[in-house]
């Protein structure tokens, strides 16, 4: 049976096969960075280059970058962290802000941080599904102790104004943290233009393996609480031991999407047209859900009309890869809280898919989608019973 064509690179994106090779090689001689032999000297070596390559990428410096297990954990470290060192410095201040479409592994943490006796301010969007700065600017005032908002959503793939609230969040004495996780490798990420003092990224999402992750830490930035405590690696901020081949894996995808920064956007927008124009054509009743808004090259929410977008899935199966904005909570089936806070009713939300064109998609792989697409959608109208013309 042959793969499916994977258009659900929102989730994850293709193991680049330059960072296969280097996790490989990596793998192939062993090495721990903090054994004082050749083999630990090699490990240390490529440790520090991944940082180096992973510093450049987003324009900072190599001993801001923390490795994690993930962005989830960066997000944890940043968080919980971070706040809990802020509160010993500022113990006036106890608000924490986060927007509204926050990823699950920045909301967690977050009730976690109210848990301990923080208060918790939600920060509106827009119905295009930004940040509405108006209403940060608004809410914000001098208890505020963190701030978190990503770059780039993960259902919608809109792209948020985070360096005018980092600005708003400073002028306020607080101190933000950005999930930056699938924004690495789309769009150009800066540091500096962004202003934020933490920053988290993950591997898998630039086309590099899972399991890997960093955390920027400002230089400037208050040094986040250690959630992991044991060998004291990477100054203590995060101990365990450094998993060498992943980094090496990491490095390689951050050099790659630095040299396809001008390309790779260009070939993803180009084919998701294709993708929405074909559909078009197909009579299908098609929609950006996040209208004109700013948003990652490639990557999308879109809406079809009378769908239901977890039935497509489903019954798209192992032709076309794609997936919705729905989640499981609690064994019960809930349309997304990105979709609801841009409101979004639940029949709307329910029609729903969210698609990314990657580096490795072709235009004839989209024509291919294009024709699974169209002949689920008329298996599922008339499945849920839509009047057929």
């Amino acid at each position: 049976m042959n793969d499916p064509i994977y258009l659900d690179g929102f989730a994850t994106l293709p193991l680049a096969p330059e960072a296969q090779a280097a996790i490989l090689d990596a793998w192939s001689r062993p090495g721990n960075a903090g054994s004082p032999n050749a083999a630990g000297e090699r490990a240390a070596r490529i440790i520090a280059d991944g940082r180096a390559a992973i510093a450049a990428l987003i324009g900072a410096a190599p001993d801001e970058i923390i490795f994690t297990s993930g962005a989830t954990e960066a997000n944890n470290l940043a968080v919980v962290g971070a706040a809990r060192a802020l509160a010993r410095i500022h113990p006036g201040r106890r608000r924490i802000l986060m927007s509204a479409i926050e990823h699950k592994a920045v909301i967690e943490p977050v009730r976690r941080l109210e848990a301990e006796g923080c208060s918790v301010t939600i920060v509106p969007v827009t119905p295009t599904g930004t940040i509405d700065l108006e209403a940060l600017r608004a809410i914000a005032g001098s208890d505020i102790l963190l701030a978190s908002f990503m770059l780039v959503n993960n259902e919608l793939g809109t792209i948020q104004p985070v360096g005018e609230a980092a600005a708003i969040i400073h002028e306020a004495g607080g101190s933000i943290h950005c999930d930056a996780a699938q924004a690495l490798g789309k769009i150009p990420v800066d540091v500096f233009d962004l202003d934020v003092d933490y920053l988290s990224l993950s591997a898998h999402k630039c086309y590099g393996p899972m399991g890997i992750g960093a955390l920027y830490v400002a230089a400037g930035a208050v040094k986040p609480d250690a959630l992991l405590v044991g060998g004291n690696q990477q100054n203590g901020l995060r101990s365990g031991t450094e998993p060498v081949a992943l980094i090496a894996g990491f490095a390689e995808a951050a050099r790659l999407a630095h040299s396809a920064l001008g390309t790779d956007p260009l070939h993803g927008e180009r084919l998701l047209s294709r993708l929405l124009d074909s559909l078009r054509e197909r009579q299908l009743r098609v929609t950006l859900v996040s209208g004109d808004a700013d948003r990652v090259p490639g990557g999308a929410a879109i809406a079809i009309a009378g769908m239901n977008g977890d039935t497509l899935s489903a019954l798209l199966g192992s032709q076309v890869a794609i997936s919705t904005g729905s989640a499981c909570t609690s064994g019960q089936i809930r349309i997304s809280h990105v979709l609801e806070a841009i409101g979004l009713s639940e029949q709307e939300a329910r029609s729903v898919i969210r698609v990314f064109c990657n580096r490795y998609n072709t235009e004839g792989e989209i024509l291919s989608a294009t024709d699974h697409i169209v002949a689920a959608a008329s298996r599922c109208a008339l499945a849920t019973g839509e009047v057929r013309q």
